[in-house]
């Protein structure tokens, strides 16, 4: 009888932050119980998504809270209990320090090339060339198609009206938690009842403002993709500090990245485009540098 390996899920990320006079540094660490160099992750708990996996564990290993960016790589390899598979994202430092913990004695803030020659693992240097592809200070947009919200055969009303329903409203809880991790601090939705609610709980959160954006909604992206497309690529163009979560709808969403990449030159990752699903959107100097599509904001749902 064939032995079945359980997949032990992990998550963390290159952890960086700008130099003074120019470049990165990136954040190493010591772990005594194995005596070796590595970038900073951990285990998944039951009740977590992978992105706030990572979050936290960078977070418990060096001291430094982060704004998650691209997904770098995923890391597979094998242990006595199963196989290990490890889930990277670019982290750029906010604030923090360093403290020794029961995992970790020591920290190094290193240039790139420094960095690479401590890592004692191939499979952590990988992540790392990755990381350094394209620029660290990339801007973010996240797109968020929005939450579950019934049937809309069985909804009597104007369907600009629809709201969500119960596990819609668990969703949009739960994105709450997600899109911050990656940076959100500004919040836009297409002008219909079940992507404001989709956003309700984040801008609650974050104390800010609902944008309406009338461009993005099915009926007024079938009428006049240009203006949603337009309107895009203004919203992602230089926005520096400023991290942009825009919900939109199932027949916006996928005709407008395609669109987007195709300009762009950027292939696109497979994507079921579910409700409550976002894409990680990176721009550099007003262009789409690359695309993550994180399936479900809910644990267990967010992983393949």
């Amino acid at each position: 009888m064939s032995k079945t390996h359980k997949t032990i899920w992990a998550a963390g990320g290159v952890l960086w932050r700008p130099r003074d006079n120019d470049g990165v540094e990136i954040g190493v660490i010591h772990r005594p119980r194995y005596d070796d160099w590595t970038l900073p992750k951990g285990k998944l708990e039951a009740d977590e998504t992978l992105v706030m996996t990572a979050a936290r564990e960078i977070g418990e290993e060096t001291g430094y809270r982060v704004r998650l960016g691209r997904h770098l790589r995923d890391v597979a390899y094998d242990i006595s209990s199963g196989r290990k598979r490890v889930r990277y994202w670019s982290a750029q430092a906010a604030d923090g320090e360093f403290v020794e913990n029961h995992e970790v004695d020591t920290m190094e803030w290193l240039g790139v090339e420094a960095a690479d020659r401590l890592l004692s693992y191939s499979q952590d240097r990988r992540v790392l060339r990755e990381f350094t592809r394209l620029p660290a200070d990339l801007d973010t947009l996240l797109l968020v198609r929005h939450a579950k919200a019934g049937s809309r055969s069985r909804y009597r009303g104007d369907d600009r009206l629809r709201p969500l329903d119960a596990e819609g409203h668990a969703q949009a809880h739960a994105l709450a938690v997600m899109l911050p991790a990656f940076g959100a601090n500004e919040v836009h939705s297409a002008d219909r009842t079940r992507c404001e609610q989709t956003v309700a709980p984040t801008a609650e959160a974050l104390g800010v403002p609902i944008i309406t954006e009338p461009t993005l909604s099915e009926e007024m992206y079938r009428d006049d993709p240009v203006a949603a497309q337009r309107r895009i690529v203004a919203l992602a163009a230089d926005s520096g500090a400023v991290v942009r979560a825009v919900c939109s709808q199932g027949k916006v969403i996928p005709p407008l990245l395609e669109w987007w990449a195709t300009q762009d030159g950027v292939s696109l990752p497979p994507a079921r485009n579910r409700k409550a699903s976002v894409w990680v959107i990176p721009t550099h100097q007003g262009k789409l540098v690359a695309a993550d599509h994180i399936d479900s904001p809910l644990p267990q749902h967010d992983r393949e």
